[in-house]
């Protein structure tokens, strides 16, 4: 039988009807997910916790693993999250393990969650470890909460005052102008100034707006950038009011993974790749691989917490006597629960320390954009009386 070398070519050359068809499928589901992310919610902390609740509440209560996960399915509010869940039916139902489900979807299951849910699959007790996690998890959101309600008024009152001064300069100062002209030589430095700055900000806001977002922007891209990520990541850990803050966040986030992991079987080296994935920040996170360095080293986590200075002294002394005792998982839990509550006393502090801070300068400010238009006032008054 004679073979036509052009159509083998050619065969060789074309991808079959199923190759084709299977590519075709994938970058069908490249583009679902891409608008996927853009177009649905996608799953929240509120929406694992609830997942997690949830689930352990359904298996504490005598029913199997796929049944609790198809309830779930019908529960769930976010689309998204339901999605998710019959994704893991279907791993499970297909032979994989829960811990390896939970694994494909590291967007709202972090190593930790999977670690912990990977050995109480082993041990047979899941809804504790479920709880525990609820908890870890709980104990998060509430930090960040605290975190935020302490930034938020300092902030507000920063924002607000720009807002004034820029008010005033723009819409204020310009209608004295002409008033102000026939005094011009008598008007304090402070009026002189801030007329001035009117009148350009007033003649060039266009440039003034292209600035602030193209300052906006390079300091954006230079903050997502390597070294500028590194660099911020420094200066949280060296400046002194917010160094004590964020040691004592970091401390708290990466001690009580290490004591929920270690309590529940998980090994050392996993559990730190746990806490350099909880923990958003490079400096902690290069201690934190200095400490798997000094377990593959066989010298042991506490020698890893000598090395550094922003861990407190009372950290490293703990370490060390629940490390010797055998009793490290329940030192870590101890010392994250006094920490936590360090933080939270911490952040009240600072937060009605900055009230007043920032209330003195609002007043210093608005008080300077008043005088400046009342004092040539007064002058006027005197002059023409």
């Amino acid at each position: 039988m004679a073979i036509d070398l052009k159509q083998l070519q050619s065969a060789a050359g074309k991808p079959g009807k199923s190759e084709s068809t299977a590519a075709a499928k994938k970058s069908h589901n490249n583009v679902d997910s891409g608008f996927r992310r853009f177009l649905v919610k996608q799953p929240s902390a509120s929406d694992r916790m609830f997942f997690t609740e949830q689930l352990s509440l359904l298996l504490e209560t005598g029913n199997g693993l796929v049944p609790s996960l198809r309830m779930l399915s019908t529960q769930a509010e976010n689309p998204e999250l339901r999605r998710l869940i019959r994704l893991m039916i279907d791993d499970v139902n297909s032979g994989r393990s829960f811990s390896r489900a939970l694994g494909r979807h590291p967007q709202l299951f972090s190593s930790t969650y999977v670690n912990l849910i990977a050995v109480s699959e082993q041990g047979g007790f899941m809804p504790q470890v479920l709880a525990e996690l609820l908890d870890m998890d709980d104990k998060r959101e509430q930090l960040n909460a605290t975190l935020k309600s302490a930034l938020a008024y300092p902030l507000f009152l920063l924002c607000f005052s720009l807002a004034v001064v820029v008010f005033i300069l723009v819409f204020v100062f310009p209608k004295f102008a002409d008033m102000f002209a026939s005094i011009a030589d008598q008007l304090p430095a402070t009026t002189l100034v801030l007329m001035t700055l009117s009148q350009i900000l007033i003649s060039h806001w266009p440039f003034f707006v292209a600035a602030i977002i193209g300052c906006f922007l390079l300091f954006r891209k230079w903050a997502h950038s390597a070294s500028g990520n590194y660099q911020i990541d420094r200066l949280k850990l060296a400046v002194p009011v917010l160094k004590n803050i964020f040691s004592e966040l970091y401390l708290v986030q990466s001690l009580r993974v290490m004591a929920l992991s270690l309590g529940n079987g998980v090994s050392v080296m996993d559990t730190l790749v746990s806490c350099r994935e909880v923990v958003h920040n490079r400096v902690f996170q290069q201690f934190i691989a200095s400490l798997e360095v000094c377990v593959q080293d066989g010298k042991g986590i506490a020698n890893g917490f000598q090395s550094v200075d922003f861990v407190p002294n009372i950290v490293k002394q703990m370490v060390l006597t629940g490390e010797q005792s055998g009793n490290l998982s329940k030192v870590l839990h101890r010392v994250a629960g006094y920490y936590e509550r360090q933080l939270d006393k911490r952040l009240v502090i600072v937060a009605k320390a900055a009230e007043p801070v920032m209330l003195l300068l609002m007043g210093v400010v608005v008080g300077t954009l008043v005088s400046s238009l009342i004092l040539p006032i007064f002058k006027l008054s005197r002059a023409v009386g």
